[in-house]
């Protein structure tokens, strides 16, 4: 499982010209599942990101937690984070789950991410979506669980 997480301002995901979800300050993550990850991977990052300190402290060193700065947690399901580009010019995804392998994790650790005490807002799985952020830092981040 693959996490690019992005300290964000104000952020949205649009659907067909409607928010689906939205936050005022927090992380963008954009989501990405392979064929081995399971709900153990969900567990670990959810846990990873709760925890990490990449908000300022008066002293302005990254040392605070977002549940510390009141942030909150928008999750975009990312397929094409498992994109390899390596051959040819189109991106290949056989990295990527099915959508059927997908969707149930990405739900369960948006549940896990919940868990820990944050608000989540999603995206539409599977949905053309129109993503905005204001990257605050800018700050970002690849979480993995391998």
């Amino acid at each position: 499982m693959k996490v690019l997480l992005q300290r964000s301002g104000p952020a949205s995901v649009l659907v067909d010209g409607e928010v689906t979800g939205s936050i005022e300050k927090g992380y963008v993550l954009l989501v990405g599942i392979t064929h081995e990850d399971t709900k153990e991977d969900a567990e670990y990052i959810a846990k990873k990101i709760a925890g990490l300190r990449l908000w300022e402290d008066e002293e302005g060193k990254m040392n605070r937690s977002i549940d510390e700065v009141g942030g909150d947690i928008l999750s975009v399901s990312q397929f094409t984070l498992y994109g390899d580009v390596r051959k040819g010019r189109r991106p290949s995804f056989i990295e990527a789950a099915r959508p059927e392998q997908a969707k149930p994790l990405w739900e369960y650790f948006n549940e896990c991410l919940k868990a820990e005490g944050l608000e989540v807002s999603t995206g539409v799985f599977g949905a053309m979506m129109d993503v905005h952020l204001l990257n605050d830092g800018p700050v970002t981040l690849m979480v993995e669980s391998k």
